[in-house]
């Protein structure tokens, strides 16, 4: 079997109200108002400046889906200044800034400052609003999210058990949000290869957002995917290519046929199929997927360099060697834009 680095697989998972893919996370907080022009720099920030911080968050979010993170950071970082200075360092009006913050520097590979911060918005809550309430569940799932990506896998499981045993009290077992937490437990032990717990946590957490939300609901899509993901890793491909197809049947029908989500089931349903030597099938799949996502996240963003690896690499197995340098010559460019960009800062 193939270790799971050796693939690149663009992931569902993440958490209940927060996390959507990979790399496309809090920033779902954000309140939606109209963009505004950026600001000239002043000393100090008072309450009528609150509308400017929505605007600059807004504005930064669509830096964000377009992988502009450079761009998107100094809004962040103004925005939290407003807030800090209207309410203070320690308020929960400062907390959604600072999650959006937090989320930005774990897509830049900032681990260490995103720590800090999700550390901070996890103190605040817990003052807040106590140690049990559903919001300590989110703050601990993020927290162990990112030392999830550090692989950091023995400080993040018990932050994931914590969340889900907060949000079985609080919600009970057969809530959405619960089956979300399982997912995130369930994918932790996959990346340590302990498959004989993922299997049921996938199982449970498939059957709860079918019964809850319905057969067709973008949740269940997740549980698909990730259940398929096991499938794949096990080389049990049988079973993981109806999941992969029902995920993707899914997220088209209830969320357009170029939304990134479409982009990630088309990218993992390719890799499956180039797992089992259908490169005729994976192809177009690939193909379809980079268009969606050039078009909706825009030519420079991380997931495009991710989907082009992929398929430079279905090309080097057919024998088309010119073709996968050109591919992976792209999606080093775009990772060594990244990286100037966060050397810069």
């Amino acid at each position: 079997m193939k270790s799971k680095k050796d693939h690149h697989k663009l992931i569902r998972n993440g958490l209940f109200c927060l996390f959507s893919g990979n790399a496309l996370f809090l920033l779902l907080l954000i309140t939606r108002l109209g963009v505004a022009a950026e600001p000239q720099e002043k000393k100090s920030y008072g309450p009528k400046d609150l509308g400017l911080a929505t605007s600059l968050n807004k504005k930064a979010q669509e830096y964000y889906k377009r992988g502009k993170y450079s761009a998107a950071e100094p809004l962040l970082k103004k925005a939290l200044a407003i807030r800090k200075a209207v309410f203070g360092t320690e308020h929960e009006e400062v907390v959604p800034s600072l999650y959006n913050l937090a989320m930005l520097y774990y897509a830049q590979g900032k681990y260490a400052q995103a720590e800090s911060l999700h550390k901070r918005v996890l103190a605040i809550d817990e003052k807040a609003l106590g140690q049990d309430d559903p919001d300590i569940a989110t703050d601990l799932s993020n927290l162990a999210s990112l030392y999830h990506a550090q692989e950091r896998y023995d400080e993040a499981e018990p932050l994931h058990k914590r969340a889900l045993a907060i949000l079985e009290k609080a919600l009970g077992p057969n809530h959405p949000h619960v089956a979300t937490s399982l997912n995130n437990l369930a994918m932790l032990y996959l990346a340590r290869e302990e498959y004989s717990e993922v299997e049921s946590l996938l199982q449970q957490a498939l059957k709860i957002d079918e019964r809850a939300l319905g057969k067709n609901h973008p949740d269940v899509a997740r549980d698909l995917n990730n259940l398929a993901e096991l499938y794949r890793d096990q080389e049990r491909y049988e079973k993981a290519e109806p999941l992969q197809q029902r995920a993707l049947a899914i997220d088209e029908k209830a969320l357009g046929r170029d939304h990134p989500h479409v982009a990630t089931d088309l990218n993992n349903l390719a890799l499956l199929y180039q797992a089992r030597g259908k490169y005729a099938k994976a192809e177009p799949l690939y193909q379809r997927s980079l268009v969606i996502v050039e078009r909706s996240l825009g030519p420079e963003h991380p997931y495009l360099a991710t989907g082009l690896k992929n398929y430079a690499d279905l090309l080097r197995l057919t024998k088309r060697e010119t073709e996968a340098k050109k591919k992976e010559a792209r999606a080093e460019a775009i990772r060594a834009t990244h990286a100037e960009r966060h050397r810069q800062k």
